[in-house]
């Protein structure tokens, strides 16, 4: 995958599906994700988010903010986001207050996810998520 990537990348005007290709491929070559070259993914979102700025590349990004600068970090960047209508958000906004050991904060935030999507196994996820404290 990196090989058509970097060929795209060499180009030196990379548009907003080529940062997006290179992002899955940092995700793509970590066995896990702790193993994610977070640096990388970070760079590669401040570059999206300059070609195509949106309030969900700014959240996307946030997630690798939160693996380089620490989820306290990251919060601020969230909470200046308006996304209240997208699961995600709620989601990554309480992944981000769980792990800060804001525990009420985050259950309301996972309570504001689960209200936010249809999916079943979303929901069973993010409950389960809730309960984990």
């Amino acid at each position: 995958m990196w090989r058509v990537v970097r060929r795209c990348l060499r180009h030196d005007r990379p548009g907003p599906y080529q940062i997006q290709a290179a992002i899955n491929a940092v995700h793509s070559d970590a066995p896990t994700a702790g193993d994610t070259d977070w640096g990388q993914a970070l760079q590669l979102y401040d570059q999206l988010l300059a070609v195509a700025p949106s309030p969900v590349v700014a959240l996307n990004r946030a997630v690798a903010l939160a693996e380089v600068a620490g989820p306290a970090a990251a919060l601020a960047v969230v909470d200046r986001l308006d996304l209240d209508g997208y699961h995600v958000f709620h989601a990554i906004r309480a992944d981000l207050l769980r792990r800060l050991g804001r525990d009420e904060e985050a259950r309301r935030a996972y309570d504001a996810a689960i209200a936010r999507t249809d999916n079943a196994a979303e929901r069973a996820f993010l409950r389960r998520r809730a309960t984990v404290g």
